[in-house]
């Protein structure tokens, strides 16, 4: 009883600071995070409290193209890798994040920190911050025209800025649930480039995520999940998801993202350390007008084996 309620002081101790960024509220006019479908293998980009949850270094490599078809449509890649210390408490992680949208190019840098609570012998909580640079290029040259020279701050046709950033976030799991909160982008970004307009490039945005894995028999589960969106200013968004597992080694998905897309989903476990996964987002309502959908490639590799050669299941 003793050792149940000193767990329950520690995580009081160390949740409290952190939930205080968590509910900070930071003003601007801002654009939102990239996008992604398969969000739920790659949680780092979402939450720097899921550094090390792999429990091994874990690299993940993600391609997303959107709106196909269009010149200037969205592309964006991430690579990310994560591990946990020997001390299995402490998790330490690196993703960068590559974004074309245009003439307008974004690159982040970020490295995570977690520290792992156990608060039960089947279940943990999990503390994360993340800090690192965000670099915004803008190459108005390439549209043509006279329009850059206009303003002397775009004289050379390009625009560009570094900024620091830094995010933090919660994680919970257990053997059947999981829940995670974090704001990944906790510091505003303005850069002011004339005299009557001025871009914001991010604005605090917050993600819930819940999913509960449902035993249906020996051979298949059903992983029901939720990610709700809220960002100051924009109605919040949300992704339902439903996911059959096939003997922990295929996967099947679908997804429905509010007023957006219904995205559909497969995953394959390839050997005991190397997955699989592919995404299609097909546009429903105003989104359906803008391209022909998204396809969304990625590749993990868990540097994790054991004597008989099996990954461990987490």
């Amino acid at each position: 009883m003793l050792n149940k309620n000193l767990r329950v002081v520690y995580c009081l101790r160390y949740c409290v600071p952190i939930m205080v960024m968590l509910c900070a509220v930071v003003s601007a006019d801002a654009q939102q995070k990239e996008q992604f479908t398969q969000y739920m293998f790659n949680g780092l980009i979402l939450n720097p409290a899921l550094a090390g949850s792999d429990e091994a270094l874990s690299i993940t490599f993600l391609n997303r193209r959107q709106w196909t078809g269009i010149d200037g449509a969205p592309v964006t890649q991430t690579l990310s890798a994560h591990a946990m210390l020997g001390n299995m408490r402490t998790g330490l992680g690196l993703y960068l994040v590559n974004d074309k949208i245009g003439v307008h190019k974004n690159q982040s840098f970020q490295g995570s920190y977690s520290y792992r609570l156990h608060v039960s012998e089947s279940a943990y909580l999990s503390m994360g911050l993340q800090a690192g640079l965000n670099v915004h290029r803008s190459d108005y040259a390439s549209l043509g025209g006279t329009t850059s020279m206009n303003d002397p701050k775009l004289a050379n046709g390009t625009l560009s800025s570094t900024a620091f950033n830094m995010g933090a976030g919660l994680f919970y799991r257990s053997k059947r649930f999981e829940a995670g909160l974090s704001v990944p982008e906790l510091v505003p970004e303005k850069i002011s480039f004339s005299d009557t307009a001025r871009v914001t490039w991010q604005q605090a945005q917050y993600f819930l995520f819940a999913k509960y894995s449902i035993p249906l028999n020996d051979i298949l589960d059903l992983e029901p999940s939720v990610l709700i969106k809220y960002m100051r200013g924009v109605p919040v968004s949300y992704d339902l998801n439903a996911c059959v597992l096939i003997k922990e080694a295929l996967m099947f998905g679908l997804s429905y993202r509010k007023q957006e897309s219904i995205d559909f989903l497969l995953k394959a476990r390839v050997t005991p350390q190397l997955q699989l996964g592919y995404a299609y987002d097909y546009g429903t309502g105003e989104v359906a007008r803008a391209g022909n959908g998204a396809h969304e490639l990625l590749i993990n590799y868990i540097f994790k084996f054991s004597k008989d050669n099996v990954v461990s299941p987490r």
